[in-house]
């Protein structure tokens, strides 16, 4: 075997191995807008991957399969890749996907996984798994030593394509152009193990619509969407009425209407009882976790405001299109993970909101823990006061709403509000709306009235 010859086995294993995970991530990121990226969905795509990919291991080291004809077959299979890396990775493809999905009435996100993973996320990782074996076959009929070189090359080329998608590509040149550029990766790998004119056809026939589909300009005309990274899914919507809606990973986050100045109903109540009654005898510190459109305390220029996101470009984009103007200066941004910056933070706030449960389909788990609301409740000043908007059932009707409601009263145990945004209605099946838990951090001393002891005119009365 010539020198030349083994150097692009190798960099075909290396590149294997970077689009393969690469791949798995886009795939990751793209799902999160519609099925979240808890560990159960997380779990389903990397079993499903390694699952398939095990069986491409397998069947590659076949002895059917003639060494002459591995270049042919190499060729084919890279080509294959990059059409799937297109159909399971491109936003319009995804979204139509699931769309089709509910209107046949698929509405678990665990079974839409599972079904979009057999679909579309079997034949990618097979071939991945198959391409290394068939690599690996050709260096070892010259050098039966180089097991642990294909297996470091392989294993460099998936920690790159780790790393390089999550912390460069994607929050820089968008997920959108990420995809493009796996495609285009196995394109390459297609063309350069089998220079014929029919791959580079076929090729031609993969790659433009590819970057038709991930374009910016399909991305914003068809849904709006202005940033598409790591982190997020960001779209405005505009209506007639001058009413704009936030989007992030495909759910509404913030309404407002520069006209009437109206916001989300849980917002204007946040706003109306706790931010525009406060006194003006100080200035307030006020933290907001999930800083939304940065509606909450929209008119109030008095106090001092910090919003903590871990969304870099959610600043611009509202002042841009969804406010219409720059904050005021009492209001600074800081983008970071919101466990993380109470972790790091010895600040004490006089209101917190908590605003991280803002939809029921992608709850962040580590923010639903009684160790965080510890945390939170850590950063809470003396006769301050926190609220945290959920979404859940009115009536705790779900297992989800009864058990978020026990952990609240795990760690806020006395002066605690479960106050309900919009028409209370107990009776309808479907209760799920907008819920404000607050906890006033005031002492209490835990006293009970009893039929022995009832002192209940001195604490009524006794200032």
């Amino acid at each position: 075997m010539s020198k030349k010859l083994r150097i692009w086995l190798i960099f075909l294993i290396f590149l294997n191995g970077y689009v393969s995970l690469s791949f798995e991530l886009v795939v990751l990121r793209q799902l999160s807008f519609w099925v979240g990226s808890n560990a159960v969905i997380t779990s389903i795509i990397m079993g499903t991957f390694l699952g398939f990919m095990s069986l491409g291991y397998f069947l590659g080291s076949s002895e059917k399969i003639h060494h002459k004809n591995i270049r042919n077959i190499l060729g084919i299979s890279f080509i294959i890749i990059a059409l799937f890396a297109c159909l399971a990775s491109s936003f319009p493809l995804v979204t139509d996907y699931f769309v089709q999905l509910y209107r046949w009435g698929i509405t678990s996100s665990v079974l839409q996984t599972f079904i979009f993973s057999f679909v579309l996320l079997s034949i990618g990782p097979f071939l991945f798994g198959f391409n290394t074996t068939l690599l690996s076959r050709c260096l070892h009929k010259y050098n039966t030593n180089y097991t642990g070189n294909i297996m470091a090359w392989d294993t460099i080329g998936s920690v790159l394509g780790s790393l390089l998608t999550t912390l460069f590509l994607m929050p820089f040149i968008g997920v959108n152009y990420t995809v493009i550029l796996i495609v285009c990766l196995s394109i390459f790998a297609a063309i350069i193990t089998r220079p014929k004119w029919w791959v580079a056809l076929l090729c031609l026939c993969i790659i433009i619509p590819t970057i038709w589909l991930n374009s910016n300009y399909m991305q914003k005309s068809r849904f709006g969407i202005i940033v598409n990274n790591a982190n997020s899914t960001i779209s405005v919507s505009k209506y007639p009425d001058n009413t704009r809606i936030l989007n992030m990973n495909g759910l509404p986050m913030s309404v407002y209407n520069p006209s009437s100045g109206e916001t989300a109903e849980y917002i204007t109540y946040f706003n109306d009882h706790f931010i525009y009654t406060l006194p003006r005898d100080k200035t307030y510190k006020i933290l907001v976790l999930g800083a939304g459109g940065f509606t909450a305390g929209l008119n109030d220029y008095h106090n001092e405001y910090t919003f903590v996101d871990i969304e870099h470009t959610l600043k611009d984009i509202s002042e841009k299109y969804f406010l219409g103007h720059t904050l005021t200066s009492n209001k600074k941004f800081v983008v970071q993970d919101a466990s993380q910056y109470l972790k790091n933070s010895t600040e004490k706030y006089d209101i917190i909101l908590l605003d991280v449960y803002s939809n029921s389909f992608q709850i962040p788990e580590g923010f639903i823990t009684a160790e965080f609301m510890q945390r939170v409740k850590s950063r809470v000043a003396e006769n301050g006061v926190l609220v945290m908007n959920i979404i859940a059932s009115q009536t705790f009707n779900d297992n989800y709403s009864q058990v978020f409601d026990n952990t609240f009263h795990t760690v806020f145990t006395n002066n605690t509000q479960r106050q309900v945004i919009g028409n209370l209605s107990p009776w309808s099946e479907n209760d799920v709306s907008n819920i404000l838990y607050v906890w006033y951090n005031r002492d209490n001393d835990g006293r009970i009235y009893t039929i022995n002891k009832t002192p209940v005119i001195y604490d009524r009365y006794v200032k």
